[in-house]
């Protein structure tokens, strides 16, 4: 036995051994100059090799969706790479299909520029811009939730579809020696063009997380790019069902403002779940839009309401708000946002009463 595991030790040793040095190769003596990357066969850019796609083409202020930084876990940042990026790795397996492997489909985070390279990006992408801005308003909305104003600055304005989001940047504080992006929804009304609203929930030892709830102040100048993203609300006449937990509410407040503006006609109720009282949000938008729209309906419920909280209200989660309200799901959308398995339980839910499930809208966070 203690040969065998010995045996063990010195492979694995070996193993990582050999992954460190070719590793340091690549990074330190590998040296692939300079490399151009055309961009859907008009754009040249210039850059120097050894960097992934994604932040040569961030370099070059054209920003693809990347909602875990350019980490790989999230599967965003694919664009179509027609020559130069070599084969498929092992990283990018479980976020491409058989379909993305055929067409040349590739995470840009984990495709490293060591040539030329030939790439197709759709032109809705080009779109997106960087932005400075100043935090005008920061303010905690339960303990662990900040909703942020962030003015822009920079001469430019936004324009978004109502359930989108931006990138946003946490530069180097202590603890995180790196510029680093993250992921989140807009929380505001299209007509605010010259700011942004977030919402934003304290993930421990979450790195943009800790900087927004630990690090940032009003008056702190902020970077974010965007928008992005395909959930947003569809121009219909059906019923719709918005569904969201925590956080999720900032898509689907901008969804509701949008509605306002534009004067929306259409039988909405919104189930918005939380754990205890004290974790409920701008009820009192809430309250705005039922009285300001004519058909709309809030409905809150607590998961882990307790005495203290002296909550009258629903209780449980909002898959049973579904089952114990919501009628068949003819002619009518739903609008999801909420963490991966919220968004499960939810399709589920949506799909007994009757829901086509590409009547079904998510943003998962």
């Amino acid at each position: 036995m203690s040969t065998i595991l010995i045996t063990v030790l010195i492979i694995t040793g070996i193993a990582t051994l050999l992954a460190f040095l070719l590793t340091f190769a690549d990074a330190y003596i590998a040296d692939y100059g300079e490399c151009k990357i055309i961009v859907n066969k008009d754009e040249e850019l210039v850059v120097e090799g050894g960097s992934s796609l994604l932040s040569s083409l961030t370099e070059h202020d054209i920003y693809l969706p990347s909602a875990c930084g350019g980490k790989g876990s999230c599967g965003y940042c694919k664009c179509k790479i027609n020559e130069g990026a070599g084969p498929v790795l092992p990283t990018e397996l479980s976020y491409l299909t058989e379909e993305d492997v055929e067409n040349n489909i590739r995470l840009t985070c984990q495709v490293k520029v060591k040539e030329d390279m030939y790439i197709e990006i759709p032109e809705d992408l080009l779109h997106a811009k960087k932005y400075t801005a100043v935090v005008e308003t920061a303010k905690d909305l339960t303990p662990n939730i900040r909703f942020l104003k962030l003015k822009i600055t920079d001469g430019q304005e936004i324009e978004f579809l109502a359930g989108q989001y931006v990138q946003l940047l946490a530069p180097p504080y202590p603890g995180n020696p790196d510029e680093v992006y993250r992921a989140y929804s807009i929380a505001s009304s299209t007509t605010e063009t010259n700011s942004i609203d977030l919402i934003i929930g304290y993930v421990p030892d979450g790195i943009v997380t800790t900087y927004v709830h630990k690090h940032l102040s009003e008056g702190d100048e902020v970077s974010f790019n965007g928008p992005f993203g395909d959930f947003y609300l569809n121009d219909s006449d059906k019923d719709a069902v918005l569904v969201a937990v925590s956080t999720g509410m900032a898509p689907i407040r901008s969804i509701l403002y949008e509605m306002l503006h534009k004067e929306i006609d259409r039988n909405t109720v919104f189930y918005f779940g939380a754990r205890t009282r004290e974790d409920l949000f701008m009820l009192d938008e809430m309250e705005m839009f039922e009285e300001s729209l004519p058909r709309f309906k809030f409905v809150p419920v607590l998961s882990r309401a307790t005495e203290e909280d002296q909550w009258e209200g629903e209780e449980g989660r909002v898959t049973d708000l579904i089952e114990k309200y919501l009628e068949e799901g003819e002619n009518k959308e739903a609008y999801l946002c909420g963490g991966a398995p919220m968004i499960k339980s939810t399709i589920e839910a949506l799909v007994e009463k009757g829901f086509k499930e590409e009547m079904i809208y998510f943003d998962e966070f």
